[in-house]
């Protein structure tokens, strides 16, 4: 759909801008007289009211039935974030507290979560990262420590220090001795590999063994198998009880709705997941976001990179009507110093 904004002459542009921004400043409908006051256009209110119909008309402006005032619609906000918003430097403050709570070298999922947390605490919505997926990064070393009846504890420690431990269920039990044998033929044979390449060469291997080492290669091939399979905890949310006191997301229903697609999350990952090859800030307004409830929410994201490669997405979901100059900024800096902190040989942004 092509935007209504390429046909605005200078004037509407200005309204619309003025309205959305105070919209978003005080939540009730602005009208002519405060466009007046604030627009800074040399035109009577009646002029005003005149542009403010042609917008309404266009769809970026509605009308609520108790009020004189318009409020902006999904595809007003669109008009404002992709030409309109003037977007805030993020203060010297907000920067040094970034890179604090995102040092280089803390381990992945430490910084993963403090990423979440750090986007809801300083947007007061929702914060959310996608977890790169374990297939991108190096694995290290691996160990085998056996539970109780046929479950078996591996330990997987990656290139980038995150350690990761996982409950597997075996066809049989299996002695600390063997599992310490299997560990040793991991570790020799495929250290510094991706687990996607382990896998497929393991698999190699099982189909050409003709001789005593294929019963070896076939316990490995059932504990590596996994072992390293990813896990299902590929997104990270935080905040998620801001929203309710969020005007607009006030009804319990419009509620519920929003906080099960949090909890599938599978919504959310392929939202994030359409802007991974993405460069810069994305921005999903109302029905284009995926989640429920469609008219009250905007997400906002960025793709986030160490050594030239995305390794996932994190951003902000919130009510359409957020202060999208100031949240572009911080969703935007996370992504940078995020990527940073998983890249310690680049450059601090």
């Amino acid at each position: 759909m092509n935007s209504p904004s390429l046909s605005l002459d200078p004037r509407a542009r200005q309204l619309l801008r003025t309205l959305i921004s105070r919209y978003i400043r005080d939540g009730e409908p602005v009208g002519s007289q405060t466009l007046a006051r604030h627009a800074g256009l040399e035109v009577s209110p009646a002029t005003i009211r005149n542009i403010l119909s042609e917008l309404e008309e266009v769809g970026l402006l509605s009308s609520p039935h108790t009020s004189a005032g318009r409020i902006p619609t999904a595809q007003g906000y669109r008009v404002f974030v992709d030409s309109l918003v003037q977007v805030k430097s993020l203060g010297e403050g907000e920067a040094a507290r970034l890179r604090a709570e995102l040092p280089s070298g803390a381990g992945t999922q430490a910084l993963l979560g403090n990423a979440s947390e750090l986007l809801s605490a300083m947007t007061h919505f929702v914060g959310v990262v996608s977890v790169p997926r374990r297939e991108q990064f190096a694995f290290r070393y691996i160990d085998f420590v056996p539970l109780d009846g046929q479950r078996v504890m591996a330990i997987l420690v990656f290139a980038d220090n995150d350690v990761q431990n996982r409950v597997i269920e075996t066809r049989r039990t299996y002695e600390r001795a063997e599992l310490e044998r299997i560990a040793n033929y991991l570790n020799a044979q495929f250290a510094g590999r991706s687990l996607a390449d382990i896998r497929a060469s393991l698999l190699r291997d099982l189909r050409r063994a003709q001789t005593e080492m294929e019963g070896l290669l076939a316990e490995s091939i059932e504990l590596a198998e996994q072992a390293l399979t990813p896990p299902n905890d590929d997104v990270l949310l935080a905040g998620q009880t801001r929203l309710m006191g969020v005007q607009e997301l006030s009804d319990l229903e419009r509620l519920r709705e929003l906080f099960e697609a949090f909890a599938r999350k599978r919504e959310i990952l392929q939202l994030l997941e359409r802007t991974i090859r993405a460069p810069g800030v994305r921005i999903f307004i109302g029905e284009d976001t995926g989640l429920a409830p469609h008219d009250g929410v905007s997400v906002v994201t960025a793709p986030y990179m160490a050594a030239g490669q995305v390794l996932g997405v994190l951003g902000v979901i919130g009510p359409t009507r957020m202060a999208y100059d100031r949240v572009i900024p911080v969703v935007q800096a996370a992504a940078d110093v995020l990527g940073a902190a998983l890249n310690p040989d680049a450059p601090t942004p």
